[in-house]
């Protein structure tokens, strides 16, 4: 049979040969293809094999963290006042979880199952190796659980850590602060560079402002695991650096005195030595209390917080920003007396006056007024008046000078600024012209001006002490190396220490008006009086709604309550300032200022061992009666100024106050 024309196609490509370009290129590939392997093989093989090595070891070697405990904090005498204690925390190894553990875990530790899931939502974008915090401060029978389900929950791990204590009914919570888990928030901040998710920080008063000091440096311990995650043998550890101790400027003895006058009360107590501008005691109200945030917070707890229209959280001390009142006044006699305006002013106070078109009054018909008794009185009609001679822009700049309006630079988070108007201020803020009228409230400490407690503390013991103003601060200083003292004025800044010209004369007229305020019948914090003890200072009654009636039994329409009080008169060794949120007059805030300043003079009485010296009796002013005292409710007299001893000059002879120089240091009583 003769082949066909299929067959002859067949039999022809049968013969066909490859051609060499073909085979010389498919050799080239095939070369290329093995240069590829045989250099991935050495790069994985002999370049990289340190490399894996060490991810091959880290199958069975475990890094576990050895958590460094927080420096504790101690008052100025040496007494703990925050310890740490021993945690167990339950951790969860995602890698080996089982969904059907789940039920049994939620039951061992408690934990409601809903909180369970939510955990793990919380944390389910975080790698997988991660260990995530399951629950904080377990207690003995979930650690027991734990270890008798070794085998059946291996996802289960636990760490031992050094957990916050701080003081119970939160004392001194807004001055120390808590502590809490970094956030997401806080990483993105460059102070944070250095932390990483899971660390536990500072989070508020002395705990924030000294962490990078108080937390010390972790280690960690290399242990080996089995193929279940189980430790079975160690290898090595790094121990951890605890952080450091501080000493706190507070007097745990007068912060017990002060936590009790301001009990049941809203807001803000302060206490400083004006020599050094150390904080001797300092209450925020309401309060919070800290153990709450140490571990896991509730959020029932936190909600309730938030919710609180007191505001819990805010430290009223240092962030409070409210119009002073009849407090400014003082500064107002410093800058009318500077100035030259105030030497022979005198008034006649008729329940007030009339400026510009309106009427502003005065609660009392305080008859002729000079500057002899006008603080004393504190008469709204003399200091309107002085208002309208200075003006503005010199009021504005005696206000700066002394710091309202500005930052003290405490070494405390969120200090609040206040508000010193101004017709540039007013520009600024509410871009509107300053109005004449307007001059005339600031005089009384009204209208737009604003301060804290701490400002106030600061201003007036600053007059006080012959212009020499500190910077407040928490943390006894000799224990900050210069860097770190320098970073802290960097990182709270502030007016700090500076001095103002105040001529002997005005200091002398000043601070003896003062001390009649509490030690004259005419002051108008006469019921706060000290037996023997040089008490001086101002109060504050400042109106929080305008055209407020007398007798209102509204609680939250009546004034605020201010007074700022030291003791001596001159170059005072402590001073404090109380703001009591519609406490009705300011010498209702005078008698819980006069607490701890008698607290303070006993204390330091009985270490000098000196006997309580009595106080020399003073002129009566006529016309007294039973009525409560404040800026606004003095009983007219004659303009006398009674002299009033010192403590310390109380014993002799001469009633006349010892001339002494501007924040000349002395002993205490």
């Amino acid at each position: 049979m003769l082949p066909t024309d299929a067959n002859n196609q067949t039999f022809s490509r049968r013969d066909e040969k490859i051609s060499p370009g073909k085979l010389a290129a498919a050799q080239y590939v095939i070369a290329a293809i093995l240069l590829v392997l045989f250099a991935g093989l050495w790069r994985l093989q002999v370049l990289g094999a340190d490399n894996y090595r060490l991810l091959a070891e880290a199958n069975r070697v475990r890094k576990v963290p050895i958590l460094a405990p927080r420096g504790r904090l101690f008052d100025r005498e040496g007494r703990l006042l925050v310890d740490n204690y021993s945690s167990v925390t339950c951790f969860l190894l995602r890698e080996q979880l089982r969904d059907a553990d789940l039920p049994l875990i939620a039951e061992g530790l408690h934990l409601p199952m809903d909180q369970l899931q939510y955990i793990l939502h919380h944390y389910q974008y975080a790698p997988k190796y991660q260990p995530i915090p399951l629950k904080q401060d377990i207690t003995p029978d979930e650690q027991a659980f734990i270890s008798a389900h070794f085998n059946e929950l291996p996802e289960l791990e636990t760490l031992e850590e050094q957990r916050r204590l701080y003081p119970r009914d939160g004392f001194a919570a807004h001055l120390i602060g808590y502590v809490g888990e970094i956030s997401e928030n806080d990483l993105k901040n460059p102070k944070y560079d250095f932390y990483e998710p899971g660390d536990v920080v500072g989070k508020f008063g002395v705990e924030e402002a000294y962490d990078a000091i108080l937390r010390g440096t972790d280690g960690s311990r290399d242990v080996i695991v089995n193929s279940h995650g189980r430790e079975i043998g160690r290898l090595g550890e790094e121990l951890a650096v605890p952080g450091k101790d501080l000493r706190l400027t507070i007097d745990l003895d007068l912060q017990m005195v002060a936590e009790k006058v301001m009990e049941g009360k809203n807001g803000g107590l302060v206490a400083m030595d004006p020599h050094t501008g150390e904080i001797l005691a300092m209450v925020s109200r309401p309060t919070f209390d800290p153990n709450q945030f140490a571990v896991r917070l509730s959020r029932t707890y936190w909600n309730g917080i938030l919710s609180d229209t007191n505001h819990p959280l805010m430290n009223k001390a240092i962030q409070a920003q409210l119009a002073p009142g009849s407090t400014f006044k003082v500064i107002m006699t410093l800058a009318g007396l500077q100035e030259n305006a105030a030497q022979d002013l005198r008034v006649v106070c008729n329940g007030g006056a009339t400026f510009y078109g309106h009427f502003f009054g005065c609660d009392r018909h305080h008859g002729s007024v000079d500057i002899r008794n006008a603080l004393p009185y504190s008469c709204d009609t003399y200091y309107y008046t002085l208002a309208n001679k200075l003006g503005i822009d010199t009021i504005a700049k005696y206000g700066h000078e002394v710091g309202i309006g500005q930052k003290t630079g405490i070494d405390l988070p969120g200090e609040a600024s206040g508000i010193m108007p101004s017709p540039e201020w007013k520009l600024k803020a509410q871009r509107d012209k300053w109005y004449a009228g307007e001059t005339i409230s600031v005089g009384i400490g009204q209208g737009a001006t604003q301060a804290s407690p701490v400002q106030l503390a600061r201003a007036l013991s600053g007059i006080a002490s012959g212009g020499v103003f500190v910077r407040p601060h928490s943390v006894i200083a000799d224990q900050l190396q210069p860097q770190m003292q320098q970073a802290l004025e960097e990182s709270y800044p502030g007016t700090g220490r500076k001095r103002i010209d105040i001529t002997p004369e005005n200091w002398e007229a000043i601070t003896d008006a003062m001390a009649n305020v509490t030690q004259s019948s005419i002051g108008t914090a006469a019921e706060a009086h000290l037996e023997g003890i040089d008490f001086a200072g101002k109060t504050g009654t400042a109106d929080v709604i305008s055209g407020r009636k007398k007798g209102t039994a509204d609680k939250a329409t009546l004034p605020n309550a201010w007074f700022v009080g030291m003791t001596p008169r001159r170059n005072p060794d402590i001073v404090v300032a109380v703001l009591w949120e519609h406490g009705y007059w300011g010498n209702n805030s005078a008698k819980l200022a006069a607490q701890v300043v008698n607290a303070f003079v006993e204390k330091q009485r009985k270490k000098a061992g000196n006997l309580r010296l009595v106080q020399a009796a003073l002129p009566q002013s006529p016309n007294q009666d039973n009525q409560p005292k404040d800026d606004k409710s003095a009983q007219p007299s004659a303009s006398t100024k009674p002299v009033v001893p010192s403590q310390k000059d109380a014993a002799k002879p001469s009633p006349q106050p010892v001339a002494l120089k501007p924040n000349e240091p002395r002993p205490s009583a």
